[in-house]
């Protein structure tokens, strides 16, 4: 499950093998490796890719399907707001399913 969400986290940011390495000071071949099953990343770096993309480490293993955002610094404003966005992107979804 992990080589499925690393990858689909990279794509859902819009980033290459390339820049998603860079920003977790790894090469393009430990991503390639990551995302083919290779080889699996140390805790340590689990921890640093849960930080650096605000998924949690549950998510990145699959033993959960919740993803996060951080809201802290905002306004309640501000996150009403985007709760508005969010069931405003569900409700797209969901008639897009019916």
């Amino acid at each position: 499950m992990f080589e499925e969400r690393i990858k689909e986290l990279r794509l859902s940011l819009g980033l290459n093998q390339i820049q998603f390495g860079r920003k977790l000071f790894v090469s393009k071949q430990c991503i390639s490796n990551w995302e083919n099953g290779n080889i699996r990343p140390s805790i340590d770096m689990i921890i640093k890719i849960s930080k650096t993309f605000s998924v949690s480490a549950d998510y990145i293993l699959g033993i959960s399907n919740e993803r996060t955002l951080d809201v802290s610094g905002l306004t309640n404003e501000q996150i009403a707001h985007i709760q508005n966005v969010v069931n405003d992107l569900k409700a797209i979804q969901n008639d897009d399913n019916t």
